[in-house]
């Protein structure tokens, strides 16, 4: 892993971070240009009940309006957690190249199972069963464990919320 690229996902981990801080679950998303110049980046923002405000599906829309298919092409999303179904398929469409994650979905899935969390209404899918096109790199190890930090946290606090030990 280059540190330009561990920059690019220790950023997404602070927007995953600042999700968490405003109540919605740890994801952050960074696309980067074939340059190497940031393009745009958002966190989650589920919280205030549309489950589809993913920040992978909010890039691939930005990406949609703002970039030619040449630039979508050669452009990388960087992410805190493997896209979910709905983002890979997003992604695939839009025809953006490159996606490096930090945790896998099975990573993830394995998680939230660990923590007694009940199962999601979408099932975690690796990105190249639902975009076969797209070059996939991760998990990265040097950042799972503060990723993992973030979900347990989340997710404790949910627990607590629902008057849950």
């Amino acid at each position: 892993m280059k540190d330009d690229e561990l920059i690019h996902l220790r950023r997404c981990v602070e927007l995953a971070t600042e999700a968490l801080e405003a109540g919605d679950e740890p994801f952050g998303s960074v696309l980067v240009g074939e340059d190497g110049t940031v393009l745009f980046e958002d966190r989650n923002r589920v919280g205030g009940g549309d489950h589809t405000r993913h920040p992978e599906f909010t890039i691939a829309r930005w990406a949609a309006e703002h970039l030619s298919p040449g630039q979508r092409a050669t452009a990388t999303v960087y992410t805190s957690g493997e896209h979910c179904p709905m983002c890979s398929a997003a992604h695939g469409w839009v025809g953006l190249d490159r996606i490096v994650f930090v945790c896998s979905a099975q990573q993830l899935e394995g998680w939230l199972t660990e923590m007694g969390v009940p199962p999601a209404p979408v099932r975690f899918l690796p990105i190249p069963e639902i975009a076969p096109g797209v070059r996939v790199e991760g998990p990265v190890p040097e950042l799972v464990d503060q990723v993992r930090a973030l979900h347990r946290r989340f997710h404790q606090g949910a627990q607590r919320a629902q008057g849950r030990p």
